[in-house]
């Protein structure tokens, strides 16, 4: 089983917004029985809680199920957990990197590196544009998603 953690300050907007979006991609390719996929924050602020309401909303209108996401904090455990740990921006990855002691290791990704754009996903928390943030998401993990095929052949 291959098995992705997706991360990013709050586990409310961006990381559940990947989780959802990739466990979708998976079904769709019929890589369940392969892929596992979860998400995290490198805050405590809102561990325990669902989705941002935006969240919701933007995975409602594409057809995206959001059951079972439910915010976490990243533990430095899960580096062992894990064969790739996504980050939504610059400031998460430097948290992951601070939370697993594992600075500059290849398994940790910041999302959109993976893709033409490589910058940091947008926190629609604080720009309220949940739009922006699902396009560049599902960008990432299409992009990620290759990745894992062309390394994994599967």
């Amino acid at each position: 089983m291959i098995n992705i953690l997706f991360v990013c300050l709050g586990n409310i907007c961006r990381s559940p917004m990947a989780e959802a979006l990739f466990r979708y991609l998976v079904k769709k390719e019929n890589l369940t029985n392969k892929i596992a996929v979860d998400s995290a924050a490198t805050s405590l602020w809102q561990i325990g809680f669902p989705p941002h309401e935006g969240t919701l909303e933007i995975l409602k209108k594409y057809n995206i199920s959001s059951d079972g996401l439910i915010g976490r904090r990243l533990e430095k455990e899960d580096f062992w957990k894990y064969d790739y740990i996504i980050g939504m921006d610059e400031s998460n990855i430097k948290n992951i990197y601070r939370i697993t002691e594992r600075p500059n290791h290849p398994k940790i990704i910041r999302l959109l590196d993976l893709t033409e754009y490589r910058k940091d996903v947008p926190d629609p928390f604080y720009t309220g544009d949940f739009d922006e943030t699902f396009r560049l998401v599902s960008a990432g993990c299409r992009a990620l998603l290759n990745k894992i095929r062309s390394e994994k052949n599967i």
